[in-house]
């Protein structure tokens, strides 16, 4: 965390250096200490650190300046930053206007040139000045802000990229807050910019895509090489356990993340039957620790990135990314994992992510705070979603379309539902419509046991249904079922036979597609169990099938 600023400002280039040297001298432990020739070179300082959201503890600034004297430039600058103590050096011909200025630009003190010496004319005042700061003085947060709006749907994308890639950001809602529009007026942004991000280091940026972010961040977008061993593509459960045992035996590993890693499995807010941890971890959790651990490897892990297609050219794949550039990999692992369905209502898209949201969106569970919460969904997602969310909401209704929890939930999430007062089970129900104009107001639920319709008011609907595939890149590449599905294994064989335009001797390995050196595993394979283990377990397995491809080679 930088120290607070002391800003010194006079155009005596002379009178300047002996100020910031006894400023230095005395303070240069505890604060940084700025100097400027001019007013306006000052004001510029001061808006580039409120940029950077540091903060200046003193101005100690020279009456008689040309262009803008001291009194003018310390009006405007308490503008900038109001808590910042305001001392004023006059000659005493300037007194009497010293005076009659402390009304008009609240300056703390007025000091008399010259201060010799300093030890008894000029840091005993500044003392008294800085321990009064100091004892209000609150650090300010230090990272990424984001000012927009609580229902501006690019907000939320942006607020749900950073929280599921681990990056510190604070929110601030220009219809609430002040200090949001205080930042647009200091980055002379226009409202309809919004959402306005701005970095520790005092950039900024409108509108900008979760690219931007990542590479002013120092997120890697670009591989370091043309060509690896083996290419991952999913950053989920499965994806980053081929990472970890791949590159731990030895194998070039890239991965590719097209949103943030961890996948669908990130999002979840605990995990409360993965081995080894008794009392549970988040989604989040496990995505972090894996990460590090796959950096440690040597594995590149480029996100948010995304595979558009591939080139067979044997023996080699060649992977086109939707920057345009492109790398090949001896072998390729498939783990994109699946997403959730989207509601097919009229006006939901309009309100997706102005109180519609596909997933746990754990960046927003401090917006349920006090709030009716509806979450669509009788899996485990939804299960874990409603027990975390139940904590900030006053009420959560989960809408299950079947007529039993039991039939696609573990029974320890069960459990903890039915023992949370503040979390209403309704079956045999579902979504007909949404209604809002900015945002989510309310929602019509139907009974399909009753046939009864009835319209709730809500500001928050949580969908967790279904399990989509992200596997259009790979038509007429790779078989795959009727949804999209990547058949493995013997599920390739029919009647013995091997899959169309396989010309290797043997069959498929158990996690291999159609197409030799092309792996699967976890949701996004065929027939896979639909849990975090499983999908881990088969990231592992799958290297040891890539090994034995490789050794053929």
């Amino acid at each position: 965390m930088a120290n607070p600023v002391l800003l010194t400002v006079d155009d005596d280039p002379g009178v300047l250096r002996v100020i910031e040297r006894d400023l230095r001298q005395e303070y240069g432990n505890r604060f940084r200490v700025l100097r400027a020739d001019s007013g306006a070179k000052a004001l510029n300082v001061l808006q580039q650190i409120k940029l950077r959201n540091e903060m200046v503890a003193l101005c100690l600034v020279d009456q008689r300046m040309p262009q803008m004297t001291g009194v003018q430039f310390l009006e405007q600058a308490m503008q900038i930053s109001p808590q910042t103590k305001r001392v004023l050096l006059t000659a005493y011909a300037d007194t009497e206007a010293a005076v009659s200025a402390i009304n008009k630009a609240k300056i703390d003190y007025y000091l008399l040139k010259p201060w010799e010496p300093p030890h008894e004319l000029l840091y005993p005042v500044l003392n008294d000045l800085l321990d009064d700061w100091l004892s209000s003085y609150r650090p300010p947060f230090e990272g990424i802000r984001v000012i927009g709006s609580r229902w501006s749907p690019k907000s939320h994308q942006i607020k749900d990229f950073l929280a599921r890639n681990h990056v510190p950001y604070q929110l601030l809602d220009i219809e609430t807050e002040e200090e949001a529009r205080q930042w647009v007026t200091y980055t002379q942004c226009q409202v309809s910019d919004l959402p306005l991000v701005i970095f520790p280091d005092g950039l900024y940026l409108t509108q900008p895509t979760h690219i931007q972010i990542a590479e002013k961040i120092g997120f890697k977008t670009r591989a370091e090489m043309p060509f690896y061993d083996l290419a991952i593509v999913g950053g989920g459960p499965a994806g980053l356990a081929a990472a970890v045992y791949g590159a731990s035996e030895g194998l070039s590993t890239v991965l590719i993340e097209r949103e943030a890693s961890g996948g669908q499995a990130g999002t979840s807010s605990r995990i409360e039957n993965y081995l080894g941890f008794p009392n549970g971890l988040s989604g989040g959790d496990l995505a972090r620790r894996a990460v590090t651990q796959a950096k440690r490897f040597g594995v590149e892990i480029l996100t948010p990135q995304e595979v558009t297609g591939i080139v067979l050219q044997d023996p080699y794949r060649i992977l086109k990314l939707t920057d345009g550039t492109e790398l090949s990999c001896h072998t390729l692992l498939i783990a994109t994992g699946v997403s959730y369905h989207k509601l097919k209502l009229d006006n939901i898209d309009k309100l997706t992510g102005a109180g519609v949201y596909y997933g746990a969106a754990i960046s927003e569970a401090l917006s349920c705070m006090n709030e009716e919460v509806y979450i669509v969904g009788g899996a485990n997602s939804a299960g874990q979603a409603a027990v975390y969310i139940s904590k900030y909401a006053r009420h959560v209704t989960m809408l299950v379309r079947g007529d039993s929890l039991a039939k696609s939930m573990s029974k320890y999430l069960i459990d903890q539902i039915l023992a949370t007062e503040n979390i209403t089970v309704q079956l045999h129900s579902s979504v007909v419509e949404v209604h809002g104009e900015t945002h989510l107001e309310s929602i019509t639920i139907a009974n399909a046991k009753t046939g009864v319709q009835q319209t709730v008011p809500t500001k928050l609907l949580f969908i967790l249904i279904g399990a989509r595939p992200h596997t259009n890149w790979l038509a007429n590449v790779v078989e795959r079922d009727e949804q999209g599905f990547i058949l493995t294994g013997s599920s390739l064989m029919r009647d013995g036979r091997y899959p169309k335009g396989w010309k290797l001797d043997r069959q498929p390995f158990l996690l291999e597609s159609s197409v030799p050196g092309i792996f699967v595993a976890g949701d996004v394979r065929y027939g896979s169990v639909k849990r975090v283990a499983s999908a881990v377990g088969e990231g592992a397995i799958a290297i040891q099938f890539i090994h034995q491809y490789l050794s053929k080679v």
